[in-house]
């Protein structure tokens, strides 16, 4: 009998221990959520009232306390275009070359440590060191290949994880079926793997683009203009972008009180394409994972 009452009081200690730690999880989960729409209203709430197509498709003038911001929605663009040019391929060939080919071992571990240490480099070094390679050594000047470039350095780590931990989720069972029926180990990857782990690879990329689209520093360095009401021609002209831009009128403009709503009108323009390239590459995923489910 006092076992049971024992056993009975236990139970109800531990299921009061769960409620509490499910209460306290779920707490925290709102908490980030609210935090997140308080900094998305007040960015609308400060940045709508100056959001009209003139703003979006006309160049900035009176030294940037008039006009819009279409150099820089253009030059961001074009540097996350180019940045994903770069890294994608590199870091899912990396990816696919440490999981399916390296032996394992010491090296693997190595690459894998040396990829992680990357990661967490600040953004600033990247920028010093595309200015000494890209801007100096390799002559390309401040212009979108180099701040491009740069860009791609920044987030490869970030897609070779990813890219390895879609890939480590495969079973070997796949693996083994498709060479057993005669393919080469390359065409298991490209008809088997990579597409089984497209859904989560697109999702590395998704963080990355995410990541280039805010990154100031780095094209601070190498491509970034202060002023430059104008589209550029070629890769290797300069251009303007949001995250720049944003930082030029916060903090060395000429009349603040005209400035600040174009910054929080900018902010908001940054916000919104990163939502528009984030719904575009969760549209990418979902195809995918619908195709391979029909397939």
């Amino acid at each position: 009998m006092e076992d049971n009452i024992f056993n009975a009081r236990q139970g109800v200690r531990k299921r009061r221990s769960q409620w509490i730690a499910f209460g306290v999880f779920k707490l925290l989960s709102y908490s980030i959520v609210l935090i997140l729409f308080c900094i998305l209203g007040f960015i609308i709430y400060k940045g709508i009232g100056v959001i009209n197509w003139k703003f979006l498709t006309s160049p900035p003038s009176d030294g940037m306390t008039g006009g819009g911001i279409w150099p820089a929605i253009v030059g961001t663009f074009y540097l996350m275009i180019g940045s994903a040019l770069f890294a994608f391929p590199v870091g899912v060939m990396s990816g696919i070359y440490m999981n399916e080919y390296a032996p394992k071992g010491k090296l693997v571990r190595f690459i894998r440590v040396m990829t992680n240490n990357l990661s967490g480099i600040p953004s600033i070094v990247f920028g010093l060191f595309g200015m000494a390679l890209f801007v100096k050594y390799l002559g390309f000047g401040d212009s979108i290949l180099a701040g491009s470039l740069t860009l791609g350095l920044l987030c490869v780590p970030l897609v070779i994880r990813t890219t390895e931990e879609a890939l480590k989720a495969i079973p070997d069972s796949y693996r083994e079926g498709s060479l057993a029926l005669g393919a080469t180990k390359l065409q298991t990857i490209r008809y088997v793997i990579l597409p089984m782990g497209m859904p989560n690879i697109i999702t590395g990329l998704i963080l990355a683009m995410g990541r280039v689209s805010g990154e100031t520093a780095p094209i601070l360095f190498t491509c970034a203009a202060y002023f430059l009401p104008q589209l550029p021609h070629s890769i290797l002209d300069q251009c303007m972008a949001l995250p720049y831009h944003l930082y030029v009128i916060s903090t060395s403009g000429t009349d603040m009180e005209s400035q600040l709503p174009i910054a929080y009108g900018t902010a908001l323009v940054l916000i919104l394409i990163i939502l528009v390239v984030n719904l575009l590459a969760n549209g990418l995923r979902r195809y995918f994972s619908n195709k391979l489910k029909t397939n």
